[in-house]
C-alpha cells in the first residue's frame, strides 16, 4: 500500500465541476488501494 500525498490549489477546486473532478481523482487513488492525503489551500 502506497502514501500518495495532493495538493490542489485555488483553481482546481474554483467550482462544483472542478471540484469533482478533484472528489473523483482522489476516489480512483483510493480504490486502488492506496493511503491518500489531501492537502487544499484555496484563497478565499
Amino acid at each position: 500500500m502506497d502514501t500518495i500525498v495532493l495538493k490542489f490549489g485555488g483553481s482546481s477546486v474554483a467550482d462544483n465541476i472542478k471540484l469533482n473532478i478533484v472528489a473523483n481523482k482522489i476516489i480512483d487513488l483510493y480504490d486502488q488501494n492506496n493511503n491518500v492525503v489531501v492537502v487544499v489551500s484555496a484563497q478565499r
